[in-house]
């Protein structure tokens, strides 16, 4: 039996999620042709037309996935498409480390904090290394949520 008092990490951490979704997709729907540059600046080996259609669509899946784990709605859904999401982001912001290319990764706006682009502490934030490890590590919570509401949703006894 759980503790009235002690915090359910793992909702927390579903949260936590959806919530870096939402904020994400917030300031990439706010300035659509910004964060189509953004992309551009990863030197992907894509036509500049699917990159386009990449800015376009990629915020409101994002939306749509944070959307759903606020609300508690098709969890299981929604963590696999985070978990794609997170590990296509990953993918991306490596060969831009790795690349040495000096992005600003787009993925949050961190202005809401009161943090201004092109300042220290935003360069840091915004490094294709930093966004590597944030990516990485989301994906690695996406994985765990989704394995764990798996195991949770599985039949106790499956009979055919």
């Amino acid at each position: 039996m759980k503790a009235p008092w002690r915090p359910d990490w793992i909702l927390a951490l579903r949260w936590l999620i959806g919530a870096l979704l939402v904020w994400a997709a917030l300031g990439k729907l706010a300035n659509p042709q910004e964060f189509f540059t953004l992309l551009l600046a990863y030197r992907l080996p894509l036509p500049a037309g699917l990159v386009k259609v990449a800015a376009v669509v990629l915020p409101w899946l994002e939306l749509l996935c944070g959307l759903l784990l606020l609300a508690g709605f098709r969890v299981q859904a929604a963590l696999a498409w985070a978990l794609v999401l997170f590990l296509v982001f990953t993918a991306c912001t490596a060969q831009a480390w790795v690349r040495g290319l000096h992005i600003a990764c787009g993925c949050l706006d961190l202005r809401l904090l009161g943090i201004r682009p092109g300042g220290g502490v935003a360069g840091f934030f915004e490094s294709a290394g930093f966004a590597f490890g944030r990516a990485a590590a989301l994906a690695v919570a996406a994985f765990f949520l989704l394995a764990r509401s798996a195991r949770h949703a599985a039949p106790a006894n499956p009979e055919s």
